[in-house]
């Protein structure tokens, strides 16, 4: 087809102000949609849900790499809630310790002042708790996220595949544009730190973890395990391993990214997400990560509720 009339073509399906645009300078971003609204009043609470993960991110991976927390990273943030519980850094090595400082300062740039920080339980003895709890027994000793490098990133596993999946879940019913768009990158780098967790510790799957007799591919298929019971809404949360059945298009045994059966992110909602990181099973009863339950209207909302 002539280059000319394809061009003509072009300008006739094109709207008009997009023309404009392309004809007169270079665009850089796409146009507004017709009758959309920046951000809703609805998007909020959402957003400010979002809020929790982050700040229990931050403080995990700030701690771990460099031995403080917001509280002197970006003490402005957290809006005069209390700090953590049972933080320390942990004993890394150098590839490690860069990998999750960058974690720590990107999850700095996704604070945005919408809620207070709030009790954070990163101890020792919580992450043993909950590791116990996916091994339905107890291990001697008790686990330590902070003991090295690769008790560190099973630690991290426990984390931002929450944060990832909860934004996934949040983004069908966000309205705002400019909503959207911040959620959006936000999932991208989440999705980028869960990615880099599982990739390390699919390099190292068939390595016995120290000082237990489990593997570290055992180590997330428990973990995921637990989070699918604790959340009670089915299979959303696979290991590093699957059976056949499991993987991409039924072929593979890796499972490098966690995805459901047309290989798209699982997503939760907030209750969901609650009862995992509580450790309770219940949106309502608070405990794990969060001792006092999480901030903001909605985790508020569940609070409430009889009991």
């Amino acid at each position: 087809m002539d280059t000319l009339l394809i061009h003509v073509l072009m300008m006739i399906l094109m709207p008009s102000n997009f023309i404009y645009m392309s004809l007169s300078q270079p665009t850089c971003e796409a146009p507004i949609p017709p009758r959309a609204i920046p951000v809703a009043e609805e998007d909020k609470d959402m957003m400010q849900f979002a809020e929790n993960l982050e700040y229990l991110e931050a403080e995990f991976f700030l701690t771990g790499a460099l031995g403080f927390g917001l509280d002197i990273a970006a003490p402005q943030l957290v809006m005069g809630g209390p700090p953590p519980v049972g933080a320390r850094k942990a004993n890394l090595d150098l590839v490690t310790q860069n990998i999750i400082k960058e974690f720590g300062y990107q999850e700095v740039g996704h604070l945005s002042f919408l809620i207070a920080r709030p009790l954070l339980n990163l101890s020792t003895q919580n992450f043993a708790k909950l590791f116990d709890g996916a091994f339905e027994r107890e291990l001697v000793p008790p686990f330590d996220p902070y003991r090295d490098s690769l008790s560190y990133m099973l630690g991290s596993y426990v984390i931002p595949y929450m944060g990832l999946v909860g934004y996934v879940g949040t983004n069908p019913r966000i309205i705002g544009y400019k909503t959207k768009q911040l959620l959006a990158g936000l999932l991208g780098v989440e999705a980028g730190q869960d990615a880099v967790i599982r990739t390390y510790l699919y390099e190292r799957a068939d390595e016995l973890v120290k000082p237990y007799n489990y593997t570290v591919a055992e180590f997330t298929v428990r973990i995921s395990e637990l989070r699918n019971k604790l959340a009670m809404c089915g299979i959303k949360d696979e290991g590093i391993v699957v059976q056949p059945q499991s993987g991409a298009e039924n072929r593979t045994v890796s499972n490098v990214l966690s995805a459901d059966s047309n290989s798209l992110s699982y997503e939760r909602i907030p209750a969901e997400i609650l009862r995992v990181l509580y450790d309770t099973g219940k949106e309502n009863i608070p405990g794990g990560f969060f001792p006092q339950g999480a901030n903001g209207n909605i985790a508020k909302g569940f609070l409430n509720m009889p009991r």
